[in-house]
């Protein structure tokens, strides 16, 4: 099968052919349609966490696609379904994590395109515990970057605990804050997007947002207590520490700034102001089978649309260069 692999960190991948994988009893094979390409994947192939992927990879974790073998162990899935590979490849199951329906926090967890191989390929081997079906009205590319991009966001709304008819902001209108609006507008809130350039707020107003703020013609947290006295709730998808920084002082008090960009650095909390103000900041990392579910509904019902461009597999050394100069809106699919 023919896959995209990277070797060394920071390296560019090669298009390899590899053996098609192994279906243990556990598993599932699944024909890849499509795959979102995620800010992650490239972390990943440049070494850029702490918790280092193996090597060599082929990454990748929003691959969708069809069910061609199935394990044993595997009784409530069929050959043919339409499924997706997300993030969380799998989980132990049985920790006071899972058992708490917080799968996502699993220590022994594995996950897809960084512990395991994922989506760059034509096949991809996948748990048959793990994956998700596709709702019939969701075609492959637009159903692929909802897999991380749009659970993620979908995730940390939930975790923001903002009630609908409150201000929500989202810091950061790409690949995820593009999502965070149209998931913020459908659940009932009030939202504000904050990015920079005519183009990215422009779409952010195109797809419900009731504030735009650019961050290079304005303080966003001082543009945001003037207009509506601060945010209930911020997500941060920014992987800036000024992005951050003006998350964080956009939430009034008792309000919660959600984390769900991952920058390199470490980012100062001002404590005394968190505790005086009761501001709470959480950090959100993906989502469950069942917030998986949601969000896919979500789009099947038509309130939330990705926006994708979708290029060949061929093309990933190129999307990255993309992606590394912040030239990509919405979200980049790869089609098998």
């Amino acid at each position: 099968m023919k896959a995209a692999v990277n070797s060394t960190y920071k390296g560019k991948l090669e298009i390899s052919d590899l053996p098609i994988p192994t279906v243990g009893v556990n598993d599932v094979l699944v024909k890849i349609a499509a795959c979102g390409v995620c800010h992650t994947d490239l972390h990943a192939c440049h070494g850029d966490w702490p918790v280092k992927p193996k090597m060599p990879l082929v990454p990748g974790h929003e691959g969708v696609g069809v069910i061609e073998q199935l394990g044993s162990n595997i009784t409530h899935l069929e050959i043919g379904d339409r499924v997706g590979i997300p993030w969380l490849y799998s989980a132990c199951g049985h920790c006071e994590f899972c058992l708490e329906g917080k799968e996502s926090l699993c220590l022994s967890q594995h996950n897809t395109g960084y512990s395991v191989d994922g989506s760059y390929a034509e096949y991809c081997l996948a748990d048959g515990n793990y994956v998700v079906k596709i709702p019939e009205s969701l075609g492959f590319s637009e159903a692929a970057p909802l897999f991380c991009a749009g659970v993620t966001t979908y995730k940390a709304l939930k975790v923001s605990g903002a009630k609908p008819g409150e201000w929500v902001a989202i810091v950061g209108v790409g690949g995820l804050g593009h999502l965070a609006v149209q998931y913020a507008k459908a659940m009932g809130f009030n939202v504000i997007a904050v990015d920079t350039g005519v183009e990215k707020l422009a779409l952010a107003k195109e797809l419900g947002a009731d504030i735009t703020l650019d961050f290079k013609e304005c303080v966003p947290s001082e543009a945001i207590f003037e207009q509506v006295r601060g945010a209930h709730a911020v997500v941060c998808t920014a992987v800036s520490k000024p992005g951050f920084e003006q998350a964080y002082k956009s939430v009034r008090r008792g309000g919660k700034c959600v984390l769900v960009g991952l920058p390199p650095e470490e980012m100062p909390l001002p404590i005394f102001d968190t505790v005086l103000n009761g501001v709470s900041v959480v950090g959100s990392i993906v989502g469950t089978r069942r917030d998986l579910q949601e969000c896919l509904e979500f789009a099947a019902q038509g309130k939330v649309k990705a926006i994708i461009e979708e290029k060949r597999l061929e093309d990933i050394n190129d999307i990255f260069d993309d992606m590394l100069k912040g030239e990509i809106n919405g979200r980049i699919v790869v089609t098998m």
